[in-house]
């Protein structure tokens, strides 16, 4: 009868565990986009390539610096462990550096960051 009661109240506690749970009851926010680590890299590799041809065509440093802008904000949907969350960073501090080059009328300099951090997002596959 003692064993059967330790179990009981085992299997109580473990369940009332998992109903309160936060981790359980977690979801995603309405018209929230969720990608898998490897699709959000290749969306900001692709934001990345968008910039670098608009920058080739001629682009001016505001359009330029919005289209990096857009490849730095979806970087933060790459969401995979701690290894690829610092090579992310250390990417993403191109991309905020090729920003300040744009807004500067630097666009070479800032087209050679896009280029480095274009490698950098690629790598990061090599992480997952």
């Amino acid at each position: 009868m003692k064993t059967l009661k330790t179990i009981l109240l085992s299997l109580f506690i473990a369940a009332s565990m998992g109903a309160v749970s936060t981790s359980a009851l977690a979801e995603v926010d309405p018209g929230r986009i969720v990608y898998k680590p490897t699709d959000a890299i290749d969306l900001v590799v692709a934001r990345i390539q968008t910039a670098i041809e608009a920058i080739s065509k001629g682009a001016g440093n505001e359009e330029a610096a919005a289209l990096i802008k857009q490849a730095s904000d979806l970087s933060k949907e790459i969401n995979a462990n701690d290894k690829v969350d610092n090579a992310r960073a250390k990417a993403n501090r191109k991309l905020k550096s090729a920003i300040s080059h744009a807004k500067e009328s630097a666009l070479q300099e800032a087209e050679q960051e896009l280029r480095d951090a274009k490698k950098d997002f690629e790598a990061l596959k090599g992480l997952l």
